[in-house]
């Protein structure tokens, strides 16, 4: 079902031509070191680079015999290049190859994924200072809690997808690390000027000491960082959800002409692509959890990793790369109704201009626990009365001995709660992507 889910730029990235075409370039980079140390001539090195090639289905063809990917390649291979294919994979192990095109696919992945988190963070920024000014209620445990603007909860999202992409590029750096040391890490029949070489030419980092494989929790916090990456579009996603439903319907995702939202129900119009995104982080968040699972190997290496890595690896860079755009989109073409919001203000009676009272009735000279009592008792009226909470206010002989009517009549001003909000659009504005 992966494939569904998928986009041509990054699946491509993981195909059995593509997996193949980087062994290829890992074992053509070292035949190229050994000749700058004499170890292959010229004229072999020249034959190599010109003649070798492999064909997928002749490969899988011989690993039914060998039972050994990398032994079934290099024999097909050595069928194209001929005599000199004696040099290719000389003093090498097979994770030699295999660790190092794995970098070369995860940084070429990260890279991609990279590029499409910066598309999603400049669509909220741009979208941010849009509603800047676009007034709706802020919430905490779900209820009513004081004013905020939707450019803020933009905002925030930005700045959370900005700490991810720093995580995914830090994590880029560290998986993308090559070895070539032989059979467990000891250069016993390999040159390590070889593995220099090699890892420069490929632009990857070269693994200050490995066994027979590149330690694995470079892999577990490349995986934790797209973890966390797709956590936080779930956190975007389930947001849109509470933002569309029915009683609330502050924004909505895009309803497109032609689109249906139930077979049973024509009136429907749910938020699909949220939901689907919901559920898709859980996928990544258990392919993090196999990666760290996948750190403590037998000794110098045993094989356990290795079929748990053909599975996460390439299935949540290719989800997550779609999550992405499909989150870009959403935020992009986002409903947003800003008279709902204004409407869903005043469904508490004014109950979120009561710290502003307290804060008041303090500065009047009560006490802060007796300036308490005094707004939760109105405050509490006002919901089981469904009254004004100003109205309240004023009729309340404790409170306007303390406070009179237009001081009572400052603390609803909305402006008040949002004077300081410049200061945080700055910060958004100044987003580097």
């Amino acid at each position: 079902m992966i494939e569904r889910y998928s986009t041509p730029e990054m699946a491509a990235l993981w195909t059995d031509e593509a997996r193949m075409a980087t062994w290829l370039e890992v074992e053509i980079a070292v035949c190229e070191a050994w000749a700058e140390l004499g170890e292959v001539p010229a004229e072999a090195l020249a034959e190599i680079k010109e003649r070798a090639a492999f064909d997928v289905a002749r490969v899988n063809e011989i690993e039914e015999t060998t039972q050994h990917d990398v032994i079934a390649f290099l024999t097909n291979v050595a069928e194209y290049v001929g005599e000199a294919s004696k040099y290719i994979h000389f003093g090498m192990t097979s994770s030699d190859m295999l660790d190092t095109a794995l970098a070369l696919q995860l940084k070429r992945s990260g890279e991609l994924l990279a590029e499409q988190t910066r598309a999603l963070g400049r669509v909220l920024q741009r979208r941010s200072l849009e509603h800047r000014d676009t007034v709706m209620i802020g919430r905490s445990h779900g209820v009513h809690a004081e004013p905020i603007t939707f450019g803020m909860v933009l905002g925030l999202w930005a700045f959370e997808v900005h700490r991810g992409l720093e995580r995914l590029e830090r994590a880029t750096a560290q998986v993308a690390v090559g070895k070539i040391s032989g059979a467990v890490g000891t250069y016993a029949n390999i040159d390590p000027r070889v593995e220099l070489f090699v890892t420069e030419r490929l632009g990857l980092g070269a693994a200050p000491i490995s066994t027979q494989v590149v330690q694995r929790d470079r892999h577990a916090e490349f995986m934790a960082a797209l973890a966390l990456l797709a956590t936080t579009i779930e956190k975007i996603a389930v947001q849109v959800r509470h933002y569309q439903r029915t009683e609330v319907l502050e924004a909505e995702e895009y309803f497109a002409p032609g689109q249906k939202g139930s077979s049973a129900m024509p009136h429907k119009r749910n938020p699909i692509i949220s939901e689907r995104l919901t559920g898709q982080a859980r996928v990544i968040r258990g392919n993090m959890l196999a990666a760290f699972e996948n750190v403590a190997l037998w000794h110098e290496r045993d094989i356990s990793h290795s079929s748990v890595e053909r599975v996460i690896l390439p299935d949540s860079t290719i989800l997550l790369h779609y999550m992405l755009k499909k989150a870009t989109d959403l935020v992009d073409r986002l409903l947003v109704y800003p008279e709902t919001m204004a409407a869903n203000l005043e469904r508490s009676f004014g109950l979120i201009c009561s710290q502003r009272v307290l804060l008041e009735l303090v500065r009047s000279g009560l006490q802060r626990e007796d300036a308490y009592l005094l707004v939760q008792r109105n405050a509490m009226r006002a919901w089981e009365e469904k009254r004004p909470f100003k109205e309240l206010l004023g009729e309340d002989a404790e409170v306007t001995a303390q406070l009179d009517r237009a001081a009572i009549e400052a603390c609803f001003d909305p402006a008040h709660a949002l004077r300081n909000m410049g200061v945080i659009f700055e910060r958004v504005a100044a987003l580097a992507w």
